[in-house]
């Protein structure tokens, strides 16, 4: 364990969900920084008191004893806790919420920013699982993936760097909160919503004894939280109704290739979506 050389020894975290209790796990192994939580369900902040995850849980006194906040809330919620707690956080402490979409949390954030005096920069910790809440979370869940923010103020950005690559992540990815919208719709959103339009076909319950590594991939993700992603779907509906539009065409193409035993039209699909995973992947082993 490290001792802390960032200029953050106090963190507060709103939220031991998944992500939360992941990122609580990872600052009390590898930076050892003093921890608060805040968490709506009391047995959860008990565990995490019983686990020594926490060092006591952020109430209100304690708020102003923290250098950098970490919302791991849902987007609503998230937007709500930093309105209800902003005139107790001290001007120059670091706010940094970990919301899947970023234009809907930035904008009232951003105000309250300016309003107390607090550094704001919007974050999306590219990790996670299937499987939700404290149980599964995972201080080493964060090694080696991208922690992304969006419009940062440069003020922030090194002594985050800083603390984010102590947690294990590999680096920051710097955008803006549209462009975070725009991908994020097509990289994981629509991910999660194909795999559960997948998974709904009636031939589903079929599938023991017909189904291996390909069916287990495809709809692994439908193992989801149905109230997260429906407002993550419904927060970011521009963009990821534009992918559901994009994928629609995609697949009456391959539709009518089928139907109409066009082999050669068929083949290029095929070919096409084949090459474009090669050049990903080259792209990926040349990400170093």
């Amino acid at each position: 364990m490290q001792t802390s050389s960032f200029p953050f020894s106090t963190v507060g975290i709103a939220g031991l969900g998944l992500i939360g209790a992941t990122l609580a796990k990872a600052v009390r192994i590898n930076i050892g920084c003093t921890v608060f939580a805040d968490d709506i369900d009391d047995s959860v902040l008990y565990r995490a008191e019983d686990d020594g995850l926490i060092s006591g849980r952020l109430v209100n006194e304690r708020i102003s004893e923290c250098d950098l906040f970490l919302l791991a809330l849902y987007p609503e919620d998230a937007v709500s806790w930093l309105r209800q707690h902003a005139p107790a956080i001290r001007k120059g402490a670091v706010v940094v919420d970990c919301c899947g979409v970023k234009r809907y949390v930035m904008e009232p954030m951003n105000a309250l920013a300016a309003q107390y005096g607090f550094v704001y920069a919007g974050g999306h910790p590219m990790t996670g699982r299937e499987f939700s809440g404290y149980a599964a979370s995972d201080a080493h869940l964060c090694d080696g993936a991208y922690m992304i923010l969006a419009d940062p103020p440069e003020a922030c950005i090194e002594p985050l760097e800083a603390f984010f690559k102590a947690l294990g992540f590999k680096g920051l990815q710097l955008t803006t909160a549209e462009e975070h919208d725009r991908i994020i719709a097509y990289t994981s959103q629509l991910a999660h919503l194909l795999a559960s339009a997948y998974i709904l076909s009636p031939t589903s319950t079929e599938h023991l004894g017909f189904s291996a590594g390909g069916f287990r991939s495809m709809t692994r993700v439908a193992y989801l939280n149905e109230k997260m992603w429906t407002e993550l779907f419904l927060e970011n509906a521009d963009y990821l109704a534009d992918e559901i539009g994009g994928l629609r065409e995609r697949l009456a193409a391959f539709e009518k290739s089928i139907r109409d035993k066009d082999a050669d039209a068929l083949r290029a699909l095929l070919k096409e979506g084949r090459e474009r995973k090669e050049t990903l992947e080259g792209w990926n082993r040349d990400d170093t």
